[in-house]
């Protein structure tokens, strides 16, 4: 009992101190000045591998309030469906912004799925082993009626994959520490179909063709691999 109050309060001073920390350092330089900038449209390809754009396919439906949450946080998103020669669909959604600080954070897929009346799985953190290194990953399904959706998605804060808001945090307040605000790059890949198993394998064949085709100092970003 009373170890298990002392780590209480050991984590109530830690949590303290880092709420401290990020009120007193205020950080000045944005790290998307500093790269050339980054433009989705053109820096993934319309056509790669065995994918090829489906212009005839509307990737997703968002209600207005969603809508208007990620537009106020990103600076730019992309929302594309493949189709390859099998006639599989995977739909690609990115989006990136320029200013992670607290009132500008990455929207969760499974925040924004719930909040459009889908029921969310929990989530499961998986890596993806791809020939650009690898990438932590997160894994859920969300389900509507009878459209069941796997889904695979992670986030690139500055130079960094994360996996979850723990670890996003964390990013931002070394970034902090060195007086940089990151930018922040959410790539999420999903697909329709009740075999989740089967969607996993395919969308990290997909990530791996995708990330094969853009040049690589984006490929580097785009995965986390940039420091």
């Amino acid at each position: 009992m009373k170890t298990s109050l002392i780590t209480g309060w050991v984590l109530c001073a830690a949590m303290a101190a880092t709420a401290w920390t990020a009120q007193a350092v205020r950080p000045t330089l944005r790290l998307a000045d500093l790269h050339e900038k980054i433009v989705l449209a053109d820096a993934i390809p319309t056509h790669f591998g065995q994918w090829t754009e489906d212009v005839n396919q509307v990737s997703a439906v968002i209600n207005p309030q969603v809508d208007a949450e990620i537009k106020r946080i990103y600076a730019q998103t992309l929302s594309r469906t493949y189709v390859n020669a099998d006639g599989e669909r995977i739909m690609l959604a990115v989006a990136y912004g320029t200013d992670q600080r607290d009132n500008l954070a990455v929207h969760y897929p499974e925040g924004c799925y719930g909040a459009q009346g889908f029921n969310v799985s929990p989530v499961s953190f998986e890596q993806l082993n791809l020939a650009a290194g690898a990438i932590p990953a997160t894994r859920l399904v969300a389900s509507l009626n009878s459209r069941v959706e796997p889904i695979t998605y992670w986030v690139v804060v500055g130079d960094r994959a994360v996996r979850n808001s723990w670890e996003l945090k964390k990013a931002r307040l070394a970034y902090a520490l060195e007086m940089e605000i990151p930018d922040a790059t959410l790539i999420r890949v999903s697909s329709i179909g009740g075999d989740s198993a089967a969607a996993y394998r395919l969308q990290e064949r997909f990530v791996g063709e995708m990330l094969a085709a853009v040049p690589p100092k984006l490929r580097d970003h785009f995965s986390g691999r940039a420091r």
